[in-house]
């Protein structure tokens, strides 16, 4: 009678501590199974740390649609070309009132072979030749309609006119501009009778896939911002001292382009490095959902490369323009390959520039100046090679927030021997700009309103 009651107490003990083990399993389940990392699972690596919420960040994009940096579009490659700034002063505005159809000569097609579209920065207003309303400031850039005629010859698909140059000629001049261009049917952009059309993208679709460019400039002369940039009221360039309207532009096209450009008139003249503007106006694209930010302004080659998975160019020189003297002669193309978003393949042609027009190189000449090219890359803060996409959903879809007021001032010579004084104040509240980037040249007199001296860096 005794032993069994110790087996019953035995076995009842033994089955209550069945129970209570069942009952601490489920608790910890419980508590644990929401599916949120615990200490230990969190706690690792810089490294795989950055790798796991990239991954995670990726999960979050839509699957099938361009938001999502994976896209490829239909998969196939389009390649495409970009050359720096192109007038027709000097000796290449010689060559134009010769023949239109040779002025820009028969290197371009070559600079750009290969390449399904190709596209410069037109650093000048197109008018009927009588540049009806000069604006007050030192260097005017002026061509007759027959520019048009020449670029077309060239073979170059399309030219920004988004910079410090587009509106020299006034409201009137850019009346003739968006004529004589659509008279020709040839794309410009970066210039409207108001903000929504100096934005509006290019688009073009190519071996099935969906291009989009869009237009902006950082940097018009402190005297005329309120002026020159196009808005609901007024025409003019887009502006990108304030990237609010930019950005959303790129937000916008994102959702429907599978290659997002975005071409930008920006940077420091004769300066290589980026200025303190630039690198954040890329990273705001970048995360914007751009897959390709070009651009020029310093008339001097400047770094490209990798910021994450798309591709930075700070500056890509001078292409066809009247500089006769190293390094503002220091020219090329840069020929990008995409499957959508991804970037498959960025290389230099270099090339230097001849009697205005460039020249492609070949042999020592362009080993040296492809890692010369290379070098600069240095002072970027960009990467050789793509990694991980460092766009977000936030910020493809949600309003952009432009960041607090940076002012930067510098200095640097320019090409004639003077100093030229750069100062860079961006204010950045909402939709309204107080001062942007200005060139100026420290001389005792005023320049004259029209362009009379071939050593000028394009400035002001």
């Amino acid at each position: 009678m005794v032993s069994r009651r110790v087996r019953r107490r035995r076995t009842e003990f033994a089955f209550g501590g069945f129970l209570f083990l069942v009952l601490i399993i489920y608790l910890a389940g419980f508590s644990g199974g929401s599916g949120k990392p615990t200490a230990s699972t969190s706690t690792t690596s810089s490294s795989s740390t950055t790798g796991h919420a990239a991954t995670l960040a990726a999960q979050h994009f839509p699957k099938n649609s361009p938001l999502n940096p994976d896209w490829k579009g239909n998969g196939h490659t389009v390649t495409l070309g970009f050359g720096g700034d192109v007038h027709f002063e000097g000796v290449v505005g010689a060559k134009l009132a010769q023949d239109a159809s040779t002025a820009l000569g028969t290197t371009i097609p070559q600079l750009f072979s290969g390449s399904n579209l190709s596209m410069v920065n037109l650093e000048t207003a197109v008018t009927d030749g009588t540049c009806p309303e000069p604006q007050n400031k030192p260097y005017i850039f002026d061509a007759p309609a027959s520019a048009i005629t020449a670029l077309k010859s060239a073979s170059i698909s399309l030219a920004t006119e988004a910079n410090d140059h587009g509106f020299d000629c006034g409201p009137q001049g850019l009346s003739q501009n968006l004529t004589i261009a659509s008279q020709d049917s040839y794309p410009i952009i970066g210039i409207g009778n108001n903000a929504a059309q100096a934005f509006t993208p290019y688009r073009v679709t190519l071996n099935g896939q969906r291009i989009a460019i869009i237009s902006a400039t950082q940097v018009i002369a402190n005297n005329l911002v309120s002026t020159w940039t196009a808005s609901a009221a007024q025409p003019g360039v887009a502006s990108a001292i304030d990237p609010t309207e930019l950005v959303h532009e790129v937000q916008q096209v994102r959702k429907t382009a599978d290659t997002v450009i975005v071409y930008v008139h920006w940077g420091t003249e004769t300066q290589s490095c980026p200025n303190p503007s630039q690198e954040p106006l890329a990273q705001q694209l970048v995360n914007a959902g751009a897959d390709i930010v070009v651009g020029t302004d310093a008339h001097v080659l400047s770094g490209a490369g990798y910021l994450g998975s798309a591709y930075v160019d700070y500056g890509l020189g001078n292409f066809a323009f009247y500089d006769n003297a190293a390094p503002e002669t220091d020219s090329g193309a840069l020929i990008i390959s995409a499957q959508g978003r991804h970037i498959t393949s960025a290389a230099w042609r270099p090339a230097t520039l001849l009697s205005g027009l460039p020249q492609p190189l070949s042999g020592q000449p362009a080993t040296a100046a492809i890692g010369s090219w290379n070098s600069a890359r240095s002072c970027t803060n960009l990467a050789a090679t793509s990694s991980s996409s460092v766009a977000t959903l936030n910020g493809e879809t949600k309003t952009f927030v432009a960041p607090p007021t940076t002012t930067t001032t510098s200095t640097a010579t320019g090409t004639s021997g003077n100093t030229g004084a750069t100062t860079t104040t961006t204010s950045s509240t909402g939709s309204t700009t107080s001062t942007s980037s200005t060139h100026a040249t420290t001389t005792t007199t005023t320049p004259a309103s029209t362009t009379t001296a071939p050593t000028d860096n394009a400035g002001g």
